[in-house]
């Protein structure tokens, strides 16, 4: 099973269940079909951004949001093939299957200028919080496109 699989499978994992060690995620990855060393499971944990916080019902793993985002953000310049506007309204033209992926990230910036976000399969759009402010967001959105 190839990287991005097992990933996922540890995003899916942490996401569903409370983990405290990486001994249970490992039985858990090896439950799901995925046989895994110590090591290897440190870094997929590094590269996705997983983090060990205290609650009060002990130690867990988290996936911590901020960067999955921030990883999720430089590859959205690959998923948008168009961004074009009215006087109301933006329209951006996505990849087949990835507008909600880019919505979501639209929406997580929380920019006061963007009302809202509405996506389908390949189309997202975007309403302004007025029309005055359609500029400031296709520049917004220009300026997501190109982040690394």
């Amino acid at each position: 099973m190839n990287k991005q699989n097992r990933q996922f499978t540890i995003k899916q994992i942490i996401t569903h269940q409370v983990i405290s060690s990486q001994d249970e995620l490992c039985q858990a990855l090896a439950k799901a079909g995925f046989a895994v060393t110590q090591a290897t499971l440190s870094r997929d944990m590094k590269e996705l951004g997983i983090a060990r916080v205290n609650t009060a019902a002990g130690h867990r793993y988290i996936l911590h949001v901020e960067s999955e985002e921030r990883r999720l953000t430089s590859m959205i310049g690959y998923e948008i093939e168009s961004i074009d506007a009215n006087e109301s309204m933006i329209v951006i033209k996505t990849l087949p299957g990835r507008a909600q992926g880019v919505a979501e990230i639209i929406d997580s910036v929380r920019d006061p200028a963007v009302l809202g976000t509405l996506a389908g399969d390949n189309t997202i759009f975007v309403t302004p919080s007025s029309v005055t402010k359609i500029p400031e967001i296709q520049k917004l959105l220009k300026n997501l496109m190109t982040q690394k």
